[in-house]
């Protein structure tokens, strides 16, 4: 592939905090290698305006290997930017040409407050998964890894819906600002296996009673969260979801 510079215009939302109101500011980069990650090439915005002694942008990242799911931005209006099953940290500026100008924003939603300029505090996340996302284990000594039969077609959703990273990408881009998306993949990941069917329901109630309390707006069946998942968590987790919520209501009314 071949390699070029590119000199880049950056309109980037700045904010001290989340009572603080927030503005665009531009910026433009030059020499930009199509060979950089979009996160180097916010490294070198960030080593210029720190030898202008200006405030440089703050924005969340950690593994930068697509794992972590830390690198959160809205990127010329989506999430994770315009590759498809792809995290900001994995998304390199040869998706760009010379002369482009590139919005990037923190995520938009209400439950993610600012913390500043693009990161966002997601710690509702972490509260939904304290709220049921565990499994009762008997203690001693490790049981052999096939001693528990495993269907291999649930064992491959129950695989695919633990992909998710918790990103917070399917809140971004749902209208409602929904965590339907994050919540079912954490449910479907442990009702599908017998270790998490012991408290499959109680799990399911309290972890969707702690999306609503965290003000997730309700899934308007728009599908945005798929399209913008950076691991392709499907929809059909949150049919399974809201079955599973269902069945743990009937019983609870018992």
């Amino acid at each position: 592939m071949e390699h070029y510079n590119m000199n880049l215009t950056l309109k980037v939302w700045r904010q001290k905090d989340e009572n603080s109101r927030g503005r665009f500011e531009t910026y433009e980069v030059k020499d930009i290698s199509s060979e950089m990650s979009f996160l180097e090439m916010f490294d070198v915005l960030n080593e210029r305006l720190v030898q202008e002694n200006k405030e440089p942008i703050v924005f969340d990242h950690d593994c930068r290997e697509g794992i972590c799911g830390a690198c959160s931005m809205y990127v010329d209006g989506r999430a994770h930017g315009p590759w498809q099953k792809n995290t900001v940290c994995q998304l390199h500026m040869r998706a760009y040409k010379d002369g482009d100008t590139i919005v990037v924003e923190p995520w938009r939603s209400a439950s993610f407050p600012v913390v500043k300029d693009l990161m966002v505090d997601r710690k509702a996340f972490d509260r939904i998964i304290q709220a049921g996302g565990f499994v009762s284990v008997n203690t001693g000594n490790a049981p052999d890894a096939n001693v528990i039969a495993i269907d291999k077609a649930k064992s491959d959703e129950a695989f695919d819906a633990a992909a998710c990273i918790g990103c917070g990408a399917c809140v971004a881009a749902c209208p409602n600002g929904s965590a339907m998306l994050f919540v079912s993949a954490k449910v479907s990941q442990l009702a599908l296996l017998p270790q998490g069917d012991p408290e499959r329901r109680t799990r399911v109630m309290n972890m969707v009673q702690q999306m609503d309390k965290e003000g997730f707006g309700n899934c308007g069946n728009i599908y945005n969260c798929e399209a913008e998942c950076p691991k392709g968590i499907s929809v059909k987790n949150i049919a399974r979801m809201n079955r599973e919520f269902l069945g743990a209501s009937l019983s609870s009314e018992v």
